[in-house]
């Protein structure tokens, strides 16, 4: 059977854009605060145009590998990802008693967090790729109560999504302010959120006017989406391959949704 010469040219052009195609990253040095902070900016260099920007949020371990590897898979559906620093440049430990000291660092001061935060969305605003206009941010642990924090402060992002992260019940002051949409991706027996938070939480939402939705993954404990959880050594942490599949899924479906104007 010959091939139509068209039909080769066509299949040439898309074998030649796809092998042109990569993730491009780099870090980026900002400050915060007098802090010196050093983030994670990953994007597809065969985007034509400017895309939707996301900020990701690292857990309480710090800017890891993890983090990066999140950026990487956002960048490669076409998004322009700043993996944010919320400690300062190269903090990362695997110690939970250190992940524990710098985040009380950062949360114990619910305005310097959101500004922590803030700078980094910053940050990501100001990439030529980006399209300011439609940000959204997702965060794990520590960094999905931080996306939360971001959306209670008014940030202009269109939504965000917190996996297994703290719960963090709205206030009527901060509901006000709240101008993005929330997903909530959450491990129904994840020890670090009880049962009376989860009302405390679902009660606030519910005398709000946010947009929000939670997903609950049955039998599904702490940082359910990193596959490195079991190896810390803590009881709560557990990996599920499931869970991470089907969360990234609706994330997936959230940004399309929020990112669209629908």
């Amino acid at each position: 059977m010959k091939i139509k010469p068209l039909l080769i040219l066509i299949i040439l052009l898309l074998s030649i854009g796809t092998a042109h195609a990569k993730v491009v990253t780099r870090p980026i040095a900002y400050t915060h605060a007098g802090t010196s902070l050093e983030g994670y900016l990953a994007y597809d260099d065969a985007l034509s145009g400017k895309a939707p920007g996301i900020l990701v949020v690292h857990e309480w371990w710090g800017l890891n590998d993890y983090a990066r590897s999140r950026a990487e898979r956002l960048a490669k559906m076409g998004y322009v990802a700043f993996a944010v620093d919320m400690y300062g440049k190269g903090k990362s430990t695997e110690h939970p008693d250190q992940a524990a000291a710098w985040m009380k660092e950062v949360n114990s001061n619910m305005d310097a967090w959101l500004k922590r935060a803030l700078a980094g969305l910053d940050v990501l605003k100001k990439q030529p790729q980006v399209d300011s206009t439609r940000l959204a941010a997702i965060g794990y642990c520590f960094g999905g109560a931080t996306v939360q924090v971001l959306a209670y402060g008014g940030a202009d992002v269109k939504g965000v999504v917190s996996f297994h992260g703290s719960l963090i019940p709205v206030s009527a002051e901060q509901a006000e302010q709240t101008r993005a949409k929330i997903l909530i991706c959450h491990g129904a027996a994840d020890p670090m959120n009880t049962p009376e938070a989860m009302t405390t939480y679902v009660n606030a939402m519910n005398a709000s006017s946010i947009d929000w939705q939670m997903i609950a993954y049955g039998g599904t404990r702490h940082s359910f989406t990193n596959p490195d959880a079991d190896k810390r050594g803590m009881a709560a942490l557990a990996y599920n391959p499931s869970a991470d599949r089907r969360s990234w899924q609706h994330m997936t479906y959230f940004l399309e949704e929020v990112l669209s104007g629908m």
